[in-house]
């Protein structure tokens, strides 16, 4: 889709819908959106005398989050109809308020066979964000609000779509923050729609193969340096929990490392989170890494440990933790962010058959460690253990691994409401959760108690797979603890496990999201890289 920005004013701006918006409690219209409400007055230049002010007088919109309604101008203004957005609260005002208030509108033009929509930047001015971070909201939900995925269908090609997003501004003063936003909310928006088309494919279309493929066709295409280990390699480097995962299945395994290494020698960190404010830092801090690790099973049947065939086949979205990592790859490398940022992605495909690993079986890990087999539906964690160890060659700055692990995480905290976060270092956790939260992306901290760790204490090897229904969800992140250890025992480097099993589909559009795969994590890791 073609975004671009335009100095003018909206009222008189060609387009097939004029997005504006009004925050709730707001009789008569100020600002932009008042300057298209006098454009659609019958009396010429009257404040309070147009088409939106009488929508108010007579209750029919309320400014609500998210309520939307449509004006049609008769001729009055250049565009044939004004959509109108509600902000909500002004106090209760946020970026994120102002993606989804974004991401509503421009679903709505979209779905009225809308080709071309000029809106303004939300929030900016009474909202309390800055122009750049207005402007990136705001382009960030309109891309994530009118993603579709349509790969499967037999005219993919088809339906109503947007062809251009026109962000309006009509001081000039302002265009440099606005082009700078925009741009920023474009490469985000677009790698949280990456990490949602894997997510969405069909397990049969995305088998790990296929999904280390795309990984290295992105890096080629942005200057990623990519490796991609086959089998063979795995197996050379004693990836035991990788390899006995995998070998139940036809699909091989895959390995793959993304990493991004600007040259910031010379510069200064300066950058401006979603919400507006300002860190800078000089890049000497920022020497040592940071390293994702996202869990890739990209179809998990439980394996010998069968799961429950009633909605198998959202199985397919196991591999959201490394779609996550992928995408926020993706948007790393295109705003070529200075800070050395590495992708670990374990790629797996868990089946039962004659080959599968087995309840009982005893697994030598890359560390070293022995882990008993309880179940073979606790695969997720076998394959991200030897990614942590593997973590540990680049001495990093801090670790962070994405996982849709457990069910017990569900439960603990809502389908489509939270994340969990663990960790071993407070520092780090506070900004993991302060990333999280720049970003607008729910995430709570969840305790990492020694008695857990007691819990998976093995009986026939040094530690077990799973500790059992109770605790699921920390025993789970005690388990992967283990691996980002050394071999004394100490925290090898700050890491922090997010459990995101309950934020992989959403099953309506809401907001700038869509049904379908969240793409949950991308826009966290970015800020976490921009910030930490």
């Amino acid at each position: 889709m073609k975004v671009t920005v335009l100095n003018k004013q909206i009222q008189v701006t060609p387009a097939d819908a004029l997005i504006i918006n009004l925050f709730e409690g707001v009789q008569i219209p100020g600002g932009a959106t008042g300057a298209v409400d006098t454009a659609l007055g019958a009396s010429d230049g009257v404040p309070g005398d147009g088409a939106i002010s009488q929508l108010l007088k007579l209750g029919d919109f309320k400014g609500k989050l998210n309520e939307v309604t449509v004006v049609y101008t008769h001729g009055l203004i250049p565009a044939p109809r004004v959509i109108v957005v509600g902000l909500g609260k002004t106090g209760d005002f946020s970026a994120e308020r102002a993606m989804q208030a974004s991401g509503v509108a421009a679903r709505k033009a979209r779905d009225l066979g809308c080709k071309t929509i000029a809106t303004l930047a939300h929030g900016a001015g009474v909202g309390g964000l800055n122009t750049h971070a207005a402007a990136r909201a705001t382009i960030e939900g309109a891309l994530m609000g009118t993603y579709q995925f349509r790969e499967h269908k037999a005219k993919p090609t088809g339906g109503k779509v947007l062809d251009e997003i026109i962000l309006v501004e009509y001081d000039a003063k302002k265009l440099d923050e606005i082009n700078a936003g925009v741009r920023e909310g474009e490469a985000i928006a677009n790698a949280v729609n990456t990490a949602r088309t894997l997510m969405n494919r069909a397990p049969n279309v995305l088998n790990p193969v296929a999904m280390a493929d795309f990984a290295s066709a992105m890096a080629a295409q942005l200057g990623l340096t990519c490796t991609v280990m086959g089998e063979d390699e795995i197996k050379a480097n004693k990836m035991g929990g990788i390899i006995a995962v995998a070998q139940g299945s036809a699909n091989a395994p895959r390995f793959v490392i993304l990493e991004h290494k600007p040259d910031t020698s010379s510069v200064k960190r300066q950058t401006s989170n979603v919400n507006g404010s300002m860190t800078q830092s000089p890049t000497a801090q920022f020497d040592k890494p940071l390293v994702f690790i996202g869990k890739g099973v990209t179809f998990d049947t439980g394996g010998i440990s069968l799961k429950d065939p009633g909605g198998m086949e959202a199985m397919k979205g196991d591999m959201g933790g490394a779609a996550a990592v992928i995408g926020a790859m993706q948007a790393v490398a295109a705003l070529n962010l200075p800070r050395h940022v590495i992708g670990l992605i374990p790629m797996v495909e868990n089946m039962p058959s004659d080959r599968a690993f087995r309840p009982g079986d005893v697994i030598t890990m890359m560390s070293g460690l022995t882990v008993e087999i309880l179940s073979t539906d606790a695969e997720g964690r076998m394959i991200l253990a030897d990614a942590l160890h593997w973590a540990k060659r680049y001495d990093p700055a801090g670790v962070v691994d994405l996982a849709t692990l457990t069910g017990a995480c569900v439960i603990a905290l809502g389908e489509g409401v939270a994340a969990g976060l663990f960790a071993n270092n407070d520092d780090w956790a506070k900004q993991v959760l302060s990333a999280a939260g720049s970003a607008g992306e729910r995430l709570w901290q969840l305790p990492l108690y020694a008695e857990y760790g007691e819990k998976i204490r093995g009986d026939f090897a040094e530690i077990k797979n799973t500790g059992g229904r109770f605790g699921g969800v920390g025993t789970s992140a005690y388990f992967l603890k283990r691996f980002a250890e050394t071999d004394k025992g100490n925290d090898a480097y700050p890491w922090a496990h997010i459990d995101m099993a309950g934020m992989t589909f959403c099953n309506e559009n809401k907001g700038h999201q869509v049904k379908g795969a969240m793409g949950y994590g991308v826009r966290m890791l970015v800020e976490l890289a921009r910030s930490a």
